[in-house]
């Protein structure tokens, strides 16, 4: 198992790989046989970036058994899911802030994020189980009352997509059995979200060759699996954590000026 970031560090930024405290940087390509330079930084050193560079990041809906029995949706025939554009990408410890013009509920919703490491199109299941490049924490931050604001059209893009709403890092883990791994989300140490991935109704294979029947996914596209039971409401300067044992935290807080309506 490989832990790969994205850093910078004295205004340029660069990529490596992390193990205990210490990155060893790397040129070329993440995704292709990347090129330790020599050059090692302390974490903290630096200031994390998101780990891969997304042209999107794609959020499924109700991939779980748990949540589905609870809210008494039926199991889909295929992934269900919605786009989060690139202006909503947000690092670890970066601040999710509330929209200007929006006064209602902010939700996090803790997963598992697939980061692609090859270009797929039309795949098997086998072959999109070999673009997957390794997996990563997603807090999918929804403004919740946008998605219903208007009765004639449902408004995912709008209510997932705000400015610092699509939060994934800290790391890419390679190397994992996603079957084995259990998301977690903790608001201010609080445990809020505690639900097993072999709960998921599709497989990460399954996911990614069915979307790329339909859209080309490219080398640091992310897919967040869908969330389960849990996922709440954040009130200004609370701090939430997605943890999944081995890959890591990410942690960031929520900075609101109006809490009105929570």
């Amino acid at each position: 198992m490989t832990h790969w970031l994205r850093f910078e560090h004295e205004n340029h930024s660069g990529f490596g790989s992390l193990e205990a405290g210490i990155i060893t940087v790397c040129e070329g390509d993440l995704f292709a046989n990347p090129i330790p330079t020599g050059q090692t930084l302390a974490l903290s050193e630096v200031r994390l970036l998101t780990p891969s560079q997304a042209s999107k990041m794609i959020g499924l809906w109700n991939n779980y058994h748990e949540l589905a029995d609870k809210l008494g949706q039926a199991i889909p025939a295929e992934p269900l899911y919605f786009i989060k554009t690139s202006n909503s990408y947000l690092p670890h410890d970066g601040i999710v802030k509330r929209p200007p013009a929006y006064e209602g509920k902010i939700l996090y919703e803790g997963e598992l994020g697939i980061v692609i490491g090859k270009t797929c199109s039309n795949v098997s299941e086998d072959e999109a189980a070999a673009s997957i490049f390794g997996y990563t924490c997603v807090n999918d931050v929804t403004a919740l009352e946008l998605l219903q604001r208007d009765a004639s059209f449902a408004q995912w893009c709008r209510a997932k997509s705000c400015d610092s709403f699509g939060v994934f890092g800290p790391v890419i883990a390679t190397g994992l059995d996603a079957q084995t791994l259990t998301v977690k989300t903790l608001l201010n140490g609080k445990e809020r979200q505690n639900y097993p991935c072999r709960d998921m109704i599709f497989s990460p294979a399954q996911i990614v060759s069915m979307i790329s029947r339909e859209m080309t996914l490219f080398a640091g596209d992310v897919i967040a699996c869908g969330t389960s039971t849990g996922a709440g409401p954040m009130r200004s300067g609370q701090v939430v954590e997605i943890v999944i044992d081995g890959i890591g935290s990410l942690r960031n807080s929520f900075d609101s000026l109006e809490d009105k309506n929570i």
